[in-house]
């Protein structure tokens, strides 16, 4: 398929993708190279950039969407010409705004191998980085953060990159001890350092008093680990007599897992991977999954818009329908 090639009777509406339209006396659609396109029993792949020329058409969310017509882009992006990357562009419903984001904050040492950097100096980012998403989140009306700092299986990893990072978390529980957030932490403390522990009690203790957002760091934590010390602590009241078989249901359950929140409505993982990695896996059933390949260090305020526009785009049935 060549570039001057032009479908009639569609037309690209920037409402309908959820941007604002810009001073543009034609609006076009324009699609980079490599683009796979479906229209009727048309299937191919175009092998220059393609502009669509003021055609109506629909579409079902702003990134790898499905349109209507019997025409669909697979594609990461969808661009506009005459569009700036400022972040007003990203028009958000404050109706849809999620209650609780779970972040896995992936790419921190390829970030700093690909620009020649001790894999160090791109974990200590984890900080200002979370302490901007945090403020970000705060003024958008986040509730919850549950971010994924170290997982059971991370303990894999030398030891030396392993000392490092929990030398990084002391640093970490210290600097957000007086960010304005209320802190907590899950997963398995008995195996970290003491110095540690001592750090993450006086963070939550100094902070659970604090309103806004509550920012939980899983530390050492994995889903199979929390869904067996759940299983292991009914079992062992039941054996002592303080519940029967019969009051094991989901909502009991669910008060003995680590994580007391509501479940995440949101996941965003960052670095190219499409995997949750034993993150939250009984909690994140019905959550809506977000994937990117911007690396953490790169991840800014237009890249959580970003991921919040696609999530508000989803239709979350829960298991029925509204159809």
């Amino acid at each position: 398929m060549n570039s001057s090639l032009v479908f009639q009777h569609l037309i690209p509406s920037k409402s309908s993708l959820g941007l604002k339209s810009q001073k543009s006396s034609s609006p076009s659609l324009i699609l980079r190279r490599n683009t796979s396109i479906t229209m009727g029993e048309f299937k191919g792949t175009h092998d220059k950039q393609l502009q669509i020329l003021n055609l109506p058409l629909t579409v079902s969310a702003c990134r790898l969407n499905k349109i209507s017509s019997s025409f669909s882009l697979q594609t990461e992006k969808l661009c506009y010409d005459n569009d700036n990357d400022d972040n007003d562009d990203l028009e958000l419903h404050e109706e849809l705004i999620p209650k609780h984001i779970a972040l896995i904050m992936d790419g921190n040492r390829r970030w700093a191998k690909a620009k020649g950097l001790e894999v160090y100096e791109g974990h200590k980012l984890i900080i200002p980085k979370l302490k901007e998403i945090c403020d970000i989140s705060s003024k958008l009306g986040i509730q919850i953060i549950t971010a994924f700092a170290f997982s059971t299986e991370n303990w894999k990893r030398s030891k030396e990159e392993v000392d490092l990072l929990m030398q990084l978390f002391e640093e970490f529980f210290d600097a957000f001890s007086r960010f304005g957030v209320r802190v907590s932490v899950i997963g398995c403390k008995s195996n970290l350092p003491m110095t540690l522990q001592k750090c993450i009690e006086l963070t939550e203790e100094t902070t659970k008093g604090n309103k806004g957002l509550h920012l939980v760091i899983a530390l050492n934590y994995g889903g199979y680990y929390d869904i067996l010390q759940a299983t292991k602590s009914i079992v062992n009241k039941a054996m002592n007599g303080l519940l029967d078989v019969e009051d094991i249901n989901k909502s009991l359950f669910e008060q003995e897992l680590e994580s007391k929140c509501p479940n995440p409505d949101l996941l965003i993982r960052t670095g190219g991977e499409q995997r949750v990695s034993n993150f939250l896996l009984w909690q994140l059933a019905y959550t809506e999954f977000y994937f990117t390949n911007t690396l953490f260090p790169d991840f800014g305020e237009k890249d959580l818009k970003e991921a919040i526009m696609n999530f508000q785009q989803r239709h979350r049935r829960f298991g029925g329908h509204t159809y």
